[in-house]
């Protein structure tokens, strides 16, 4: 499965679970880590949760398995290691703090409609 398909997956996963805030960010030419960054928010743990179950279960649905996961039920910001695609699920306050849209800044914005 191509790389942007599994985005597009890993964002519609998103939003069925109300994550606010959708981000993508190509960063293809900046870095080796990965093709892309997906940043969401919620508003409680309880729904970071479902994203990430709901993320997790669209990428193994696609034959995707997570390299790693860092972050736990009670975690802020949960990382989602998909190789060629990373998640990153915050709190509000986190995503401000961390403001990872502003270190990655020389990226390419993704706009969700292109998906």
């Amino acid at each position: 499965m191509e790389t942007l398909e599994l985005v597009k997956k890993a964002v519609d996963a998103l939003s069925d679970k109300k994550a606010e805030d959708i981000s993508v960010i190509d960063i293809r030419n900046i870095s080796t880590i990965a093709d892309y960054f997906i940043i969401a928010n919620g508003s409680n743990v309880n729904q970071l949760g479902a994203m990430q179950d709901a993320v997790d279960e669209a990428m193994y649905k696609s034959g995707v398995h997570a390299k790693q996961i860092e972050g736990n039920r009670s975690s802020t910001w949960i990382l989602m290691d998909y190789q060629d695609v990373i998640v990153h699920l915050f709190s509000k306050e986190d995503r401000l703090f961390y403001d990872l849209e502003k270190i990655w800044k020389d990226g390419k914005r993704v706009a969700l409609e292109e998906l």
